[in-house]
């Protein structure tokens, strides 16, 4: 999965530009640059690859997230329903904007449940956040269905399923706003970076402007530009911005390298009648950064779990207990763990942690692997890890 497992010559030279120029900062210095403007580069270049309007670059996905929200007047005391599955940083950016994260059931595509989002909807709901989460998608158009019904802002974090598509549409690019993450583990990486796309250009402008301070980027004098409205610094650097400009335009070899060690694996698990896989919805296609699958209880993939580490499978992530991704081992968030003090309609807004029903999130999650796939595999050991993944599991059920 890792972009940063095939760094090579096209990486360097993208660096080499911006070191050699000089300017390391995506505005300004216009005199310096010898033509050379990674970040512009680069958001032009999503644009094409996620078929797109427009294309914000800023400094994580975290900081995509709350800027796209933030983009389409998401705040305060305002609800946005997300799935208990999921990272951190999704409830993060969410609170960050003083909006309260509601956290509702996922099913077995291993993203948010489209009946847990309709019955959690209620007057403050303003937004459906999607997590596109290990690869693949939820079933798009059932959460098409419910965010027009109630009028709510769609939005899409597919950090970690850039390449994937549902029926036709790239992922990130169905929902009103897209956000990615270019961290250092994603399949496309800057070091650190973020994107949020979209075809609404209301939502594009105010991305731009949020995440520089509020400046409106018009002329060419940095120092003269207004301030339409109160920004943040989400700003990505031109040496990330470098890194990802090379790597986007390998996606497509990334995406092929991990369909085929992906399906290896897959095709060898498949034989086990106990095993069965994560379902993608009809039309979608996964980006095979993950393969996910369910055993038949939480004692047998418990102990699965720990012996793919114990025997050297290194990459497979049992997230049940798991104090990143899941729900369960949120004390931070559930106990409001903060430096500062939280605002009151957040924490009101929360108290259904203590008390909420996740079984139905339990029953999939504590029964699932998710391996990833690394780029830098040969044939010969994807061979050899799926051959010891089964004698592994059969030895276990």
């Amino acid at each position: 999965m890792p972009g940063f497992e095939l760094f090579g010559n096209l990486e360097k030279k993208e660096v080499t530009d911006v070191l050699e120029n000089g300017v390391l900062m995506r505005y300004g210095f216009d005199g310096m640059r010898n033509g050379h403007w990674k970040a512009k580069e680069l958001e032009k270049e999503l644009q094409n690859t996620f078929q797109v309007n427009h294309a914000q670059l800023v400094s994580s996905g975290t900081a995509a997230i709350s800027v796209a929200l933030a983009a389409a007047g998401i705040g305060a005391g305002d609800e946005v329903i997300l799935p208990t599955f999921t990272f951190v940083a999704s409830f993060e950016a969410v609170m960050m904007l003083g909006a309260i994260p509601v956290l509702v059931d996922i099913d077995d595509t291993l993203t948010l449940c489209p009946k847990a989002v309709e019955k959690a909807v209620t007057p403050k709901t303003k937004a459906i956040m999607v997590v596109q989460m290990c690869g693949s998608m939820a079933n798009m158009d059932a959460l098409q269905i419910i965010s027009k019904k109630h009028d709510l802002l769609l939005i899409e974090d597919a950090c970690q399923a850039i390449g994937a598509t549902y029926k036709g549409k790239p992922l990130g690019s169905i929902g009103q706003l897209g956000c990615f993450s270019f961290d250092f583990v994603k399949t496309i990486t800057c070091g650190e970076g973020g994107a949020v796309i979209t075809n609404n250009k209301q939502y594009y402008t105010n991305a731009d402007h949020y995440s520089d301070h509020g400046h409106d980027h018009t002329g060419t004098d940095r120092g003269a530009e207004s301030h339409p409205f109160l920004g943040y610094n989400f700003r990505i650097s031109e040496l990330h911005a470098a890194v990802g400009l090379a790597q986007i335009k390998r996606l497509p070899e990334f995406l092929s390298i991990q369909k085929k060690n992906y399906s290896m694996l897959r095709e060898a698990l498949a034989q086990i009648p106990e095993v069965t896989f994560r379902t993608v919805p009809e039309g979608g296609i996964e980006n095979f950064s993950f393969l996910n699958f369910f055993l038949p209880s939480l004692e047998i993939t418990t102990k699965v779990s720990e012996q793919f580490s114990q025997q050297g499978i290194d990459g497979c992530f049992h997230y049940y207990n798991n104090n990143w991704h899941y729900v369960r081992k949120w004390a931070h968030l559930k106990e409001l763990k903060s430096l500062f003090p939280v605002p009151n309609e957040v924490k009101e807004g929360l108290k259904y942690l203590q008390t909420n029903d996740f079984s139905q999130s339990d029953h999939y999650v504590s029964r699932n692997l998710s391996c990833l796939i690394k780029l830098s595999w040969t044939e010969e050991q994807v061979q050899a890890r799926a051959l010891k993944m089964v004698e592994i599991i059969k030895s276990i059920l």
